[in-house]
C-alpha cells in the first residue's frame, strides 16, 4: 500500500517563480576538462518522455528509462549545467547506510536501516555498472568511508556507531590515532571507524561524464529554467523563457523544487552547505602533511567537518549548515563559511595553512519536517521523486532508476519499498522554520566542538 498521494491536476496554468540560485561555481565542476557548452531549446519540442532536474535523481531516471523505452523520444531540462547544479555540489560520497542524525541511535529501527542500505547499495551497484559500462572518468574509488573522531564528544558517537553497526550486523574496522595519522596526513583526529560500503568520487564529473554519454534517444537541454506549467491531456506543456516542451509523459524529478509545480506544496524544508577545494598540492607539500592520499572522512559527530584528499591532491572541506531562503545561496552565506573552512583547514594542517582555497561554494539540500520523501505516480502520466534528506548520491540514484522503473509498469522490491515510505508532511511556517533551522544548527555546530 502506497503512502504517497494522488492528485488532482491543477486546471489553470501554473506560473514558476523559485529557481536554483547560486552565487560560486561548484569547485567539482570547475576543475574539469571537456565540458561541452550548453544546448538550450529554441522552438518547441514534442516528446513521449520529460524528466525535470539532472541531479542524481533525474540523470539516473533519464539513462534508466532510455534503457527501457529505446524507442520513445525523451527530453531531460536542467534549470543550470549537469554537475554544476546542486547535484555537483555535494562531498562526493555514494553512501550505503547513513548515520541518520535524527535518531539518537539510528539501530533503533532495525528492519528500516536494513530497508535503507539494500536500497542505497542498489543505487551504488547501477552507478558503478554505469562506471564500467560507459567508462565514466570520475575517480571512483570503493574505499569506504572513515568516521573521524577528534575529542570526547566524537569518541562516544563512535561507541555509540559501532553499537548500533553491531546491533543490524554491518562490518567496520577501527583506527587508532597513528592510523588516523597515517591515513589523513595529520595528528589532528583521536579514533575513527573504517566502513567499507561506500564509494568516494568525483561528483561533478560523474553527472557530467554521465550527461555526456546519455542514450541517442534522449535529448539533453541545460540553462532552461521551467517558468510555467499547464497540464492537460493528452499532452502537458512546459515552458521555458524562450521554448516550450509537450510532453506525454513526465518525471519531477528536481527535489525541493517539485513543490512549486503544484504537488506537496509548502513541504519543502531548504537548507544548505558549504564546501572549499584547494589547488592541488605541490610535491614538497604532500611531503610535509604525509598521509597515503585519497581519502574520505566524515564526522563521528554528524556536524562536524566531513574532509576529502582527492586524486588529485586537493583538500577538501565541507562544514557549515544553514537556511537557504527560497533556494538561494548568497555570496555572503559562502563568504562567512569560507572563513570557517579556513579555520578548520588551518587546526588539521598548520603546516600548510597559507595555501588556501582555490574554490568555495554552497550547495543546497531539501529536507522533509518528518523525514518523508516523494515517491510515485502523483498524477495521470505525472511521476515524482523528492526530498532525499541529505543523502542524495547512492539514494538519489535509486530513486531515479526506480521511478523509470515504475513509470513504465515494472515492479520489484525497491520500488514496493519506497512505495511504502512516508510522504513529506507540511513543515512549520517559514517565520518558525528559517530561524529554527538557524538556531539549532548553531547550537548543533557549538555542541560539536573540536568535532567541527
Amino acid at each position: 500500500m502506497a503512502f504517497h498521494q494522488m492528485f488532482d491536476l491543477p486546471s489553470e496554468p501554473i506560473s514558476i517563480g523559485v529557481f536554483p540560485r547560486e552565487h560560486s561555481d561548484s569547485g567539482w565542476f570547475a576543475i574539469l576538462d571537456g565540458v561541452p557548452p550548453a544546448n538550450k531549446l529554441n522552438g518547441s519540442e514534442s516528446v513521449d518522455w520529460l524528466i525535470i532536474g539532472g541531479g542524481w535523481m533525474g540523470l539516473h531516471a533519464t539513462q534508466r528509462l532510455a534503457e527501457l523505452r529505446p524507442n520513445d523520444r525523451i527530453a531531460l531540462v536542467d534549470a543550470g549545467r549537469i554537475g554544476n547544479n546542486t547535484g555537483g555540489r555535494c562531498a562526493g560520497f555514494a553512501i550505503d547506510l547513513a548515520h541518520n542524525p535524527r535518531k539518537e541511535n539510528f539501530a533503533e529501527d532495525t528492519e528500516g536501516n536494513q530497508e535503507e542500505a539494500k536500497i542505497n547499495r542498489g543505487g551504488i551497484a547501477y552507478m558503478e555498472e554505469l562506471v564500467d559500462r560507459l567508462g565514466l572518468d570520475c575517480d571512483w574509488s570503493p574505499e569506504g568511508k572513515i568516521h573521524g573522531a577528534v575529542g570526547n564528544r566524537g569518541r562516544a558517537c563512535l561507541s555509540s556507531f559501532a553499537a548500533a553497526l553491531d546491533k543490524i550486523g554491518e562490518p567496520y574496522e577501527w583506527y587508532d590515532a597513528a592510523q588516523m595519522r597515517e591515513v589523513v596526513g595529520n595528528g589532528y583526529f583521536s579514533q575513527g571507524l573504517l566502513t567499507p560500503g561506500t564509494v568516494i568520487m568525483q561528483p561533478a564529473a560523474y553527472l557530467r561524464r554521465l550527461a555526456d554519454r546519455l542514450p541517442d534517444n534522449v535529448s539533453l537541454f541545460e540553462n532552461s529554467p521551467i517558468v510555467k506549467v499547464c497540464y492537460g491531456a493528452p499532452t502537458h506543456l512546459f515552458e521555458t523563457s524562450e521554448s516550450s516542451f509537450r510532453a506525454k509523459n513526465v518525471i519531477l524529478a528536481n527535489n525541493g523544487f517539485l513543490t512549486n509545480f503544484g504537488f506537496y506544496a509548502g513541504t519543502a524544508i531548504p537548507v544548505c552547505t558549504f564546501g572549499s577545494l584547494t589547488r592541488r598540492l605541490a610535491e614538497h607539500e604532500q611531503k610535509l602533511i604525509g598521509g597515503r592520499g585519497a581519502y574520505g572522512l566524515i564526522p563521528a559527530e554528524s556536524f562536524g567537518t566531513t574532509m576529502r584528499r582527492t586524486a588529485d591532491n586537493r583538500i577538501f572541506i565541507r562544514n557549515v549548515y544553514d537556511y537557504a531562503r527560497d533556494f538561494e545561496v548568497t555570496s555572503n552565506m559562502i563568504e562567512r563559511a569560507r572563513r570557517r573552512h579556513q579555520e578548520t583547514f588551518n587546526d588539521r594542517y598548520p603546516e600548510i595553512a597559507g595555501i588556501g582555497f582555490e574554490h568555495s561554494w554552497g550547495g543546497g539540500f531539501c529536507l522533509a519536517q518528518n523525514g518523508g520523501m516523494v515517491f510515485g505516480q502523483l498524477a495521470e502520466n505525472i511521476f515524482g521523486v523528492a526530498f532525499c534528506n541529505g543523502t542524495g548520491v547512492a539514494r538519489g540514484t535509486a530513486f531515479g532508476k526506480s521511478i523509470a522503473e515504475l513509470a513504465c509498469g515494472h515492479n520489484n522490491e525497491a520500488i514496493e519499498t519506497l512505495q511504502r515510505r512516508a510522504s513529506p508532511t507540511k513543515a512549520y511556517p517559514r517565520f518558525i522554520t528559517e530561524p529554527g533551522v538557524r538556531l539549532t544548527t548553531r547550537y548543533r555546530l557549538w555542541h560539536a566542538g573540536k568535532e567541527v
